[in-house]
C-alpha cells in the first residue's frame, strides 16, 4: 500500500484481531472473501453505497482495502477475518462512508491558474462588492506582487449581475487603477472578460477592429471605440495572456488538487484543455504528481481529423487520461450570451428586445463536428447553455446517427426544455447541469436573464428522474468553487442568494443528488465498473463525511462537513 499523501486521521487506530470483536458491532451483510489481509479496513454505522435504493443506504458496515481496491464489504462482526498485524483500521463511527465525489465538468488547470491571479470575485467567493472595492483588490494584489513596469496585472470572477452597480467594470473604471500596466480580467463565467486602455491596445482592438466570429467587442455609446468588455471568441487573447501568468504551473496544479480533494472528489476534470495543457498534465503523470485522476478533453472546434489523431484516448497513466474531446456551441445566461429561443428576459448593453443570444458556430459546422468525432468512435462533451444550443446538439447528435455507446454529453444544459430531455433519453445523452446556478445566479436568472418561468426550471434535474434519465451536476470550477456539499445542497433545496425557492418542482432528493455525484458521474466517464460505487472489485475511492447525508434534514445539508478524501485506498485530506 503507498504511502498516505496526508497525515493520517487521528481516529485512525491499529487493533490485534482478537480485540476488534468487542468493539464492532452491526448486522450481518452478504460479503465477499479474500485470500489475504487487508491493507485497511474503514468501519461505520453509515455506509451509504450507491449501489441500490437510498432504503438500502445508510447501514452499519465494514470495508476492506487491499492494493489500492475493495476486497471485501461485511458485517462489522465479520471483519476480523481481514485483518492481520499489518491490517490499519479505521473506526468512522457516525460518520458516513460515501464513494468519492467525482467532478462531472470543471477545469482543472484553469483552476490551479485561478489561484495565482488577482481574485476579483463578489462575495461569498471574493471581496468585490462593487466597483470601488474591485478597483481597490486590484490595487492591493498589485502592491503584494512588486508588478514590474509594463507587467500583466491579471484577475479572475468578477460578476456584474453582483456589483452594486449591476453593470461591467469598464477600460476607464481599470484604467484608473492602471494605465502603465495592461489590465484584464476574466467574468466569472469564462465567457466575457473586461481590459484597460493598455490592454487593448496590446490585442490590437480599436475603433477599427471587426467583431471575430462568434464574439463580439463592446463599444462606447455612439462610437465603434471599444469600451474594454468583450464577449466569447474576442477574449481569445487573454486566455493566452491568463496561462502566460502562471510561472510556476506544476506548483498551482498540486494546489489545485488538495483543493479539489478537500471538498471529497477523487477524479477531477480539465475540459477545453488546449495542447499546452495537456503536456502539462501528462509530465505531472509522468512525475507521479497527480493524487487524483485527471480526465482531459481537449478542445476540438477546428481540425477534428487533426485532434483524432492527436491524442490516444481512454486509457490512464498514471492518473491521467485523455477522455474525449470538448465542444462549445454557446455562451453564458449569466454573462447573457448563451444561445436562447426566446429573446432574453432583459437583454444586455446595447442589444435590442428580440437579443436571443447567439450560436459559437453555425449548425452545418456544428453537425460536421458531432459526425466527426462519433463517427470515429471519440467520447463527447458539449457546452450547451441555451436550449437553442441544446436543439444544436441533439440535432447533431440525431443526424450522426451513432451506433456504439457514445454517452455524449450536453455540458450546463442550463436551459434544456421537456421535449429536449425527451429526445435525450432516446438519443442515449447525458445532462450535466450546472445547478449551483440556482444559488449564485438564480436571482439573476429570474429578474434579468431569463424572468421567472424560465428561470424556475433552469437545471431541470427533476425532469431528469423522471424519465429516469442519468445525469450528473457539477460546479465548473473555477467558474465556482468544487464546494460538493454546497452542490448537494443547491440541487436538492434550490435557494437562491435571497433565499427564495427557484423552482421547488424541480427539487430533487439527497439521494438522488448523491447518484449523480458518484455513479451516474461514473457512468458519464465509462468508469462505472471502477468507480462510483463501494463494491467488491471497484478502487478504494472514499469520502467520509461528518454525518449521514440521508439522515440531515434537506435544508441543513451545509452543515456537512468532508472529514476524510481516499483515493485508492491512500488518504489524501484529512480534517479530523
Amino acid at each position: 500500500m503507498k504511502k498516505n499523501i496526508s497525515p493520517e486521521p487521528s481516529a485512525s487506530l491499529r487493533l490485534r484481531p482478537t480485540s476488534l470483536i468487542a468493539l464492532l458491532w452491526g448486522c450481518c451483510i452478504c460479503t465477499a472473501a479474500t485470500t489475504q489481509a487487508a491493507d485497511l479496513v474503514l468501519i461505520s454505522d453509515h455506509v451509504i453505497p450507491m449501489t441500490d435504493t437510498m432504503q438500502s443506504a445508510g447501514k452499519p458496515l465494514a470495508v476492506a482495502v487491499t492494493d489500492g481496491k475493495i476486497s471485501w464489504i461485511g458485517s462489522h462482526q465479520d471483519a476480523s477475518g481481514q485483518i492481520d498485524e499489518h491490517t490499519e483500521i479505521r473506526k468512522l463511527g457516525t460518520q458516513a462512508l460515501l464513494p468519492g465525489l467525482i467532478d462531472a465538468h470543471g477545469h482543472a488547470t484553469f483552476t490551479a491558474l485561478a489561484t495565482t491571479l488577482a481574485n476579483v470575485a463578489s462575495p461569498p467567493v471574493g471581496p468585490a462588492e462593487n466597483i470601488a472595492s474591485l478597483q481597490d483588490t486590484l490595487r492591493s494584489y498589485m502592491q503584494q506582487h512588486n508588478f514590474a513596469p509594463g507587467e500583466w496585472v491579471v484577475g479572475m470572477g468578477y460578476d456584474d449581475s453582483l456589483l452594486a452597480e449591476q453593470r461591467h467594470p469598464n477600460r476607464d473604471d481599470l484604467d484608473a487603477v492602471s494605465t502603465d500596466h495592461p489590465i484584464a480580467l476574466m467574468h466569472v463565467s469564462g465567457h466575457l472578460a473586461a481590459a484597460n486602455s493598455k490592454a487593448l491596445a496590446r490585442f490590437g482592438y480599436s475603433a477599427e477592429s471587426v467583431d471575430p466570429p462568434g464574439g463580439h467587442i463592446r463599444r462606447h455609446p455612439g462610437s465603434q471605440e471599444p469600451n474594454g468588455v468583450l464577449e466569447e471568441s474576442a477574449i481569445g487573447p487573454i486566455r493566452q495572456v491568463m496561462q502566460n501568468a502562471n510561472t510556476d504551473p506544476m506548483q498551482s496544479l498540486q494546489a489545485a488538487q488538495h483543493l479539489y480533494a478537500s471538498h471529497g472528489i477523487t477524479t477531477i476534470q480539465d475540459g477545453a484543455a488546449n495542447p499546452d495543457v495537456v503536456n502539462l498534465l501528462q509530465a505531472a503523470a509522468a512525475a507521479d504528481q497527480l493524487f487524483l485522476d485527471v480526465v482531459a478533453y481537449p478542445l476540438g472546434m477546428a481540425f477534428a481529423e487533426q485532434v483524432i489523431d492527436s491524442y490516444a484516448f481512454g486509457s490512464y497513466h498514471n492518473g491521467f487520461k485523455v477522455g474525449g474531446v470538448k465542444l462549445s456551441f454557446d455562451g453564458s445566461p449569466q454573462g447573457k450570451t448563451a444561445y436562447l429561443t426566446q429573446p432574453y428576459h432583459v437583454p444586455p448593453h446595447g442589444q435590442t428586445a428580440d437579443y436571443r443570444g447567439y450560436p459559437s458556430v453555425p449548425d452545418h459546422v456544428a453537425n460536421k463536428l458531432v459526425a466527426t468525432y462519433l463517427q470515429a468512435q471519440i467520447p463527447l462533451i458539449v457546452h450547451a447553455n441555451g436550449d437553442a444550443a441544446a436543439d444544436m446538439l441533439i440535432n447533431a447528435v440525431e443526424q450522426a446517427r451513432p451506433t456504439h455507446d457514445h454517452r455524449t454529453v450536453m455540458i450546463h444544459a442550463q436551459t434544456a426544455r421537456e421535449d429536449q430531455l425527451t429526445s435525450m433519453k432516446r438519443l442515449s445523452m447525458i445532462p450535466s447541469f450546472f445547478s449551483a446556478h440556482t444559488f449564485y445566479w438564480g436571482d439573476w436568472h429570474r429578474d434579468s436573464v431569463l424572468g421567472k418561468t424560465r428561470a424556475e426550471r433552469i437545471s431541470p434535474s427533476a425532469s431528469a428522474v423522471a424519465r429516469s434519465l442519468p445525469f450528473t451536476i457539477h460546479n465548473d470550477t473555477p467558474i465556482v468553487p468544487p464546494d460538493m456539499i454546497r452542490l448537494l445542497w443547491a440541487t436538492t433545496n434550490r435557494k437562491t442568494r435571497s433565499n427564495q425557492v427557484l423552482g421547488k418542482e424541480q427539487q430533487i432528493s439527497t439521494y438522488d443528488a448523491l447518484k449523480a455525484m458518484t455513479i451516474y458521474a461514473a457512468y458519464q466517464y465509462f468508469e462505472e465498473a471502477d468507480k462510483g460505487s463501494i463494491e467488491v472489485g471497484k478502487r478504494a475511492d472514499f469520502v467520509v463525511l461528518s454525518e449521514d447525508p440521508l439522515r440531515v434534514p434537506v435544508d441543513q445539508l451545509m452543515r456537512l462537513q468532508v472529514r476524510q478524501t481516499i483515493v485508492k485506498g491512500n488518504t489524501v485530506y484529512t480534517n479530523p
